[in-house]
């Protein structure tokens, strides 16, 4: 799938993000197409907690506007943007460990079977419906029961992404995602991602790691003290310049200029 003969599926128009005094995104400018992974590289204090809370509708933007499926929209509340179809996957995983991987994934949202007046969870069809899921994106699991608590990071990782594809998401924001896994676990988590992208799904990658950017993604853009210094599709910068914008050093200036907004 070719995501550049699609529209956005979501726009962020020059968003700024003021907390009092502190200007936490200045000026921020960034889409999503379906099907297309868009990596938003960034170092630590460069503005990427603040601008995933403001796509995922934690943060009312101070100013600028957010475009959903060509209409503006002002999300009241994280509940609206995932009701909307954005689904966001934070670092913390928000996981219960001793609970079983089937029950991490229903959670909130447990099918009902009824026996008379009363509602049970129907574990039959939770259990088989997450192991088909799981096994979509590359994960065999020994049991549904099995507790999340066991599985490696890059398996919770696969959890809650596969929940988030399971209930409908447009767009899948990946809060570095890779951080704390070893080589191979980041070699699944990637592979996943590129799954996901093949459904026709937005994937937002949101990294401070440039080769893992590399591997899947199909546009980069930087952010670099609540700015947006530009955005590259996928062969027209190599990694070396991403790290340099990254890091504010002095070839940034000249890519800028280059750049000048969406490539």
């Amino acid at each position: 799938m070719n995501s550049y003969d699609h529209n956005p599926i979501v726009e962020m128009k020059d968003i700024e993000k003021h907390f009092g005094p502190v200007i936490a995104l200045a000026g921020v400018s960034f889409d999503i197409r379906p099907g297309e992974c868009h990596c938003l590289l960034g170092d630590n204090g460069a503005g990427k907690s603040t601008f995933i809370k403001t796509m995922s509708g934690v943060h009312k933007p101070t100013r600028g506007e957010i475009v959903f499926e060509g209409s503006q929209m002002n999300f009241a509340s994280p509940r609206d943007a995932m009701e909307a179809g954005i689904a966001t996957v934070y670092q913390d995983l928000a996981m219960i460990p001793l609970m079983s991987v089937t029950r991490n994934f229903w959670m909130g949202r447990e099918p009902v079977r009824k026996v008379g007046p009363l509602k049970f969870m129907d574990f039959a069809k939770a259990n088989e419906v997450t192991m088909a899921e799981m096994a979509k994106m590359g994960i065999n699991l020994r049991s549904p029961d099995q507790a999340v608590g066991t599985l490696s990071g890059g398996e919770r990782q696969t959890v809650a992404i596969a929940r988030a594809v399971y209930f409908g998401a447009k767009v899948l924001i990946l809060d570095e995602p890779t951080s704390a896994l070893g080589v191979r676990q980041t070699a699944n988590v990637l592979a996943t991602i590129d799954k996901v992208r093949k459904t026709g799904i937005g994937v937002v990658f949101i990294t401070h790691n440039v080769r893992h950017a590399a591997a899947v993604g199909d546009r980069f853009t930087v952010l670099n003290r609540g700015k947006t210094l530009g955005t590259a599709q996928r062969g027209q910068i190599t990694p070396e310049e991403l790290q340099d914008m990254m890091a504010g050093g002095q070839e940034m200036v000249a890519l800028e200029g280059s750049l000048g907004g969406t490539v």
